[in-house]
């Protein structure tokens, strides 16, 4: 069989079996009727369906995306049957219960499958990546009506959602929203506004679109507090369920991006006649407490996506550079003697490594956080469930970025190893590298998670979230000093980094100045992150130290490589933060 190029199913298995017991998630009632063999038959058919149905029309995707003209939206016949076959697969449910169509399969073994597709063609994977996390949002907080009406054919892939929050002037302020809800005499609401940058915005890839959107019920608090939540569907409903006439909801147009070309991103207007029917969500102003369980689905789903593109550029990287030949050995310069794959030149393999390290780390990473969801959802005890919705709260927002930006990084170097080649639109890591790019702007930019980790999560409880994660590394860094030697010194630098992080994070909050605290937020992130990675990375090292195989090998190389060349990285960051440095936050914007 050929060893596939994108993703590691070896890898998967070493993560889920090996480290993270997905087995053990078995015996609790929830997951009791399934096993091993299912979760692998699933791992199999997601990884069959993405190199078949989705991997084969990724750069056509790219090529001709989708298109307006000025009445519908045109997109390429493939990607609506790639759809139906994953609608078919009952994936879209794979998390939820029975009775709405779901699987039950536990979040670990769903994330594991979804990573196959973002791998393969991240464009089509979009719409249903969105309408699973619409359709877990109103299980989570809609009436039972609203979740017959459309969380059932979304789950059935009849129907696929979208999440609108960003307007025109506001972006990313969410408290500078305008979209207004009129109340109706029948319960109903008129909703007037636009929304920007809406991916599956619009299409005709399903019998309708069901739109979340946030606005403002007149009356309401001013800001964030002041915002209630909208199911607002592109077509109305008749009598039987079925999609009857237009809704007043309209695509202005579309974004052309540099990447994630083959996701329709629209401009949508709300009411430019008499206004588009929506229905309230739960209870009024208090639609973002609401829309953050798409929100934070989101966020972790976004740091899979972009290790997924980020893993499979390190594979083609790895493919191409095991099968050029180019140069000699240093200690060979006869020009008669044969050349060499490129794989054997020690800067080849650096790069290399550094992708492997990145990319196999972020994957550990989003499946941890995983298997917090699976522990939040089912662990026996209320304080075990507490424990784990804590630490996955305060690690979402490294979730999100780091893999947004490493495995970016990643994606450069598979195209630093191809050369010339690699810049290529012929070769596949350029489209990589343009749809990972995406990622570390949209469902929050570095900037802003920056600012939630140590403006929120870092503090808040008294600082709980953060004193919870500095435990649990706590914890791996003691099993790594009892299995003694390489395990122990990885732990002790461990320990030195995580102390450094607490350190520093109250010493930011000491001054008491926020403007002075958080000025450098994002620098924090990334220190933090990679504080967070070198435990994952050390949790993967203990787990593969048995291993007599050329995987376990490779596993801790990656390990050595992080530990030695990466985790150094915090020592400047920790430095510049502990003296509050406030160059970038002094600059005059005249001085530019």
């Amino acid at each position: 069989m050929t060893e596939s190029l994108l993703l590691s199913r070896r890898d998967l298995d070493f993560l889920l079996y090996e480290w993270l017991d997905a087995e053990a998630l078995t015996k609790r009632p929830r997951y009791a009727e399934h096993g091993r063999e299912t979760f692998d038959a699933m791992l199999d058919l997601s990884a069959e369906m993405a190199a078949r149905h989705f991997a084969p029309h990724n750069k056509k995707n790219d090529a001709q995306e989708p298109r307006f003209d000025g009445e519908r939206v045109h997109i390429i016949p493939e990607v609506g049957e790639a759809l139906r076959v994953f609608a078919g697969s009952g994936l879209l449910g794979a998390t939820m219960d029975e009775e709405v169509g779901g699987l039950r399969l536990p979040s670990l073994v769903a994330g594991a499958c979804m990573a196959w597709f973002q791998a393969a063609n991240v464009g089509t994977c979009a719409y249903p990546f969105l309408t699973t996390g619409n359709a877990n949002l109103l299980l989570a907080h809609g009436s039972r009506e609203q979740i017959d009406t459309w969380v059932r054919p979304m789950v059935a892939g009849r129907f696929f959602g979208t999440m609108c929050l960003s307007e025109p002037q506001a972006g990313s302020s969410l408290a500078d929203v305008r979209t207004r809800a009129e109340p109706r005499p029948d319960g109903r609401y008129r909703l007037f506004g636009s929304k920007m940058w809406i991916s599956g915005g619009d299409h005709e890839l399903a019998e309708n679109i069901v739109h979340l959107v946030l606005a403002r019920i007149p009356g309401g608090p001013p800001g964030v507090k002041g915002l209630s939540l909208f199911i607002v569907p592109k077509y109305l409903l008749n009598e039987d369920g079925s999609p009857g006439a237009r809704n007043d909801v309209s695509l202005a147009g579309l974004n052309h991006k540099m990447g994630y070309r083959g996701t329709t991103n629209a401009l949508l207007n709300f009411g430019e006649r008499e206004g588009a029917w929506g229905e309230l969500v739960g209870e009024p102003h208090r639609g973002l407490a609401y829309m953050f369980h798409m929100m934070n689905e989101a966020r972790t789903g976004v740091g899979l996506g972009a290790t997924a593109l980020g893993y499979t550029g390190y594979l083609h990287a790895l493919d191409y550079a095991r099968g050029r030949p180019q140069g000699r050995p240093l200690t060979d310069r006869d020009p008669a003697s044969p050349q060499v794959p490129i794989v054997e030149h020690a800067d080849v393999r650096r790069m290399l490594l550094a992708q492997k390290a990145y990319v196999e780390g972020a994957l550990g990473l989003c499946l941890y956080a995983a298997r917090l969801l699976d522990e939040e959802r089912t662990a026996p005890a209320e304080e075990e469930r507490a424990r784990a919705r804590l630490l996955l709260d305060v690690l979402t927002p490294v979730v999100k970025s780091w893999p947004s930006q490493w495995c970016l990084a990643a994606n450069d170097l598979a195209i630093q190893v191809h050369g010339g080649y690699g810049y290529t639109r012929e070769y596949d890591v350029e489209q990589f590298y343009r749809d990972n790019r995406l990622n570390p702007i949209h469902e929050g930019t570095h900037g802003i998670h920056g600012l939630d980790l140590l403006g929120r999560k870092a503090v808040m409880n008294g600082g709980a979230g953060l004193r919870l994660l500095l435990e649990t590394i706590a914890a791996t860094a003691r099993r790594a000093d009892a299995a003694g030697g390489e395990a122990a010194e990885f732990g002790a630098s461990l320990t030195a980094a995580a102390q450094r992080l607490g350190a520093v994070t109250a010493h930011l909050w000491a001054g008491g100045s926020p403007e002075e605290a958080l000025a450098n937020a994002s620098v924090y992130l990334e220190a933090a992150g990679h504080v967070v990675l070198a435990w994952i990375w050390l949790e993967q090292l203990l787990a593969a130290q048995g291993g007599t195989s050329a995987f376990h090998a490779g596993k801790r190389q990656a390990a050595r490589y992080f530990f030695r060349v990466e985790l150094p990285r915090t020592g400047p960051q920790f430095d510049l933060l502990m003296a509050r440095d406030l160059t970038a936050a002094q600059m005059d914007p005249d001085w530019f």
